[in-house]
């Protein structure tokens, strides 16, 4: 902001304490031209010169105190315009009809309440400051008439007054367009600002939802399938010498699967990653810890996660029904997150041994998941602050699908999700 903005902006703010010292200043420049000029209208009285000096003094008081009155209010001319417009326009009518017609350079005061109410008052107060100085430039002929030589004076003086007052008229409206169109321009400033902030603010949250998802479909799956096995392995330790290793073997290849997926997730996160890549395709290497390309998992990759659960000794079926499409780009990732996280909660409270499946059915215009089993899940109790029924629901509706998950009418627990897809995809 330049030294100029910063005036205007301190002026803008002070405004009384501005408008007061103009009046002031004004009102010194006013007063010796328009005591001089009053003082020509005295017509002293004949008799002692103590009297005449009486009176010429009373004369120039009378001047000295219609000149205040008719600066004074132009110290409100910002703040009440209306009022201080009003004062005037009453003070200088007075001083026509009652004192003489014309006192210049005081009179010029009108024009500067009619600019101030034109360009801060209101519209009322527009056009009645707007027809009152016109009403003033008629008055003002029709006083001077009887006191001219001829008609030419006071048709001259109203008509010079009534295009002053046009002039100034019309310069006022100008500049009230433009203090508008400024004033328009900082509100959308000042809003644009706003919901700059409010988007990032939005932005922020979502993307913590987003990263809160993955961490907890991630963790909760993956530990999950590391309790299962471990508990499984104590307990087969007595009757099968290779349980144990069996089970660790799986504990390891699932630990080192969740690793994996928790550094692709954080590589996103990390401030010297590639600003090009998409959010979620970045991955952090094993061996050295760099951040490289990697996918993240989709539809495709059901068969591998069934799998992984079947080696871990779960009874897991995969259905695929229809021709496979194309998903919008995060879909399939949903797809495969909203199949994680019900297998989780089958690990979690379907009880032992339950028999679980997978159905992935393309339809015309959208993609089913539905992944049921016939366990105890309906009737156990939550663990939990139900997190990953929430998660899978705002990732559904993300897409604009549809999730309903309760218990099966023949015992176990559901959870079906429609997402839409784009027509004619191959």
């Amino acid at each position: 902001m330049t030294w100029w903005e910063r005036l205007l902006a301190w002026e803008d703010e002070h405004r009384f304490a501005v408008d007061c010292l103009m009046a002031f200043a004004l009102l010194v420049v006013m007063l010796p031209g328009s005591l001089v000029v009053n003082g020509g209208f005295v017509r002293l009285p004949s008799g002692s010169g103590l009297q005449a000096a009486r009176y010429a003094f009373d004369s120039y008081s009378l001047g000295f105190l219609q000149t205040v009155a008719v600066v004074a209010p132009l110290a409100w001319r910002r703040v009440a315009p209306a009022l201080s417009a009003g004062l005037v326009y009453g003070i200088v009518l007075v001083q026509m009809l009652f004192i003489t017609p014309l006192v210049l350079p005081l009179d010029f005061v009108v024009l500067v309440a009619l600019y101030s109410v034109t360009v801060h008052g209101p519209l009322w107060a527009r056009r009645t400051a707007l027809w009152g100085a016109i009403a003033g430039s008629v008055l003002l002929t029709v006083l001077l008439a009887p006191k001219a030589q001829d008609l030419v004076t006071p048709v001259a003086a109203g008509t010079f007054a009534l295009l002053m007052v046009l002039a100034v008229w019309a310069f006022a409206l100008v500049r009230r367009s433009r203090r508008l169109r400024l004033e328009s321009l900082v509100d959308r400033a000042q809003q644009a600002e706003v919901d700059r902030d409010r988007q990032a603010q939005l932005a922020t949250a979502a993307e913590r939802a987003r990263i809160a998802r993955e961490m907890h479909d991630i963790v909760a799956h993956s530990l999950s399938v590391i309790i299962a096995q471990a508990d499984g392995g104590r307990y087969a330790a007595a009757s099968s010498p290779e349980a144990p290793t069996h089970a660790l073997e799986t504990i390891g290849e699932i630990g080192r699967a969740a690793l994996t997926d928790m550094r692709r997730l954080l590589g996103v996160l990390r401030t010297d990653a590639p600003h090009d890549e998409p959010p979620g395709l970045l991955a952090a290497t094993p061996a050295t810890g760099s951040v490289a390309v990697t996918p993240q998992p989709a539809e495709g990759d059901l068969e591998d996660l069934v799998a992984q659960l079947r080696h871990a000794g779960l009874r897991v079926s995969l259905a695929r029904v229809g021709t496979p499409r194309n998903l919008p780009p995060g879909a399939g990732l949903t797809v495969y997150r909203i199949a994680q996280e019900s297998l989780t909660n089958v690990l979690k409270h379907a009880g032992p041994d339950p028999h679980i499946t997978v159905l992935l059915a393309w339809r015309t215009e959208s993609v089913l998941l539905e992944v049921a089993d016939d366990g105890r899940g309906a009737a156990a109790d939550s663990d939990g602050d139900g997190q990953g029924l929430v998660g899978m629901r705002e990732r559904t509706a993300m897409f604009g699908g549809t999730l309903t998950a309760g218990p099966r009418p023949g015992g176990g627990f559901r959870v079906r999700a429609e997402i839409p897809t784009p027509r004619g995809a191959s």
